[in-house]
């Protein structure tokens, strides 16, 4: 189980990374309204920015905590 520790890690980094980035990529596109959602479109620059808000605090907080 030593021996696959680094990869695990490896592995969760990158997901985490992964996670992040469509994180971003949803949270944009919703601002700028390339993604949108019917019936509700008018919040939906709103939610947007509550992803990409909620995003970037996520980030900050998991490095705090790796310190």
């Amino acid at each position: 189980m030593v021996h696959g520790k680094p990869v695990t890690n490896l592995v969760n980094l990158a997901a985490w990374i992964t996670g992040v980035l469509v994180s971003f990529a949803v949270g944009f596109g919703m601002i700028g309204g390339t993604l949108t959602v019917p019936y509700v479109q008018t919040i939906v620059p709103f939610a947007g920015w509550v992803v990409v808000i909620l995003t970037v605090i996520s980030v900050v907080l998991a490095i705090a905590n790796k310190l």
